[in-house]
């Protein structure tokens, strides 16, 4: 498919057009929930406008996923500046990808939610192709590129 994903403001987030359009493996988790549900039913040369709430998106913003930490927590010469993200566990030992949001002096604010949480996403869609997907494909739980295994 090809899309174009905008927030609310009509601010463009993403896209995938016909020089690389995006290929996925239907009801595989690889897309999020709304989008997905949205597309059941398309077929190639489909066209849709896809509203997805933050519910079916990226979900809500997680306030236990913001934190405070101090520079000496890093190691020596870590890049540490506004939007460098990072994996540590949270609280209950799960890995998560944090994004320094906030810098002063020695404190450093750490956002562990979806950069999207929050947002609503409107995605413009055109389903350009469909096939059925390999038995590789399914044992893999992912789409290969067009020329066999692509990862």
């Amino acid at each position: 498919m090809i899309y174009v994903l905008t927030n609310d403001d009509g601010e463009e987030i993403d896209r995938a057009d016909k020089s690389e359009p995006f290929t996925y493996l239907h009801g595989h988790n690889q897309i999020v929930l709304g989008l997905e549900k949205a597309l059941l039913g398309l077929k190639a040369g489909d066209k849709k406008k896809v509203q997805v709430s933050p519910e079916e998106g990226y979900g809500d913003i997680d306030p236990s996923l913001i934190t405070m930490a101090k520079t000496n927590q890093f190691p020596k010469g870590a890049e540490l500046e506004v939007g460098v993200q990072f994996m540590a566990e949270d609280a209950d030992g799960n890995n998560v990808v944090f994004t320094i949001v906030e810098i002063e002096g020695d404190d450093l604010t750490l956002d562990g939610n979806h950069p999207l949480a929050g947002e609503t996403l409107n995605f413009d869609v055109e389903i350009i192709e469909m096939r059925d997907a390999t038995p590789q494909e399914l044992e893999h739980g992912h789409a290969h590129g067009s020329h066999g295994h692509d990862h």
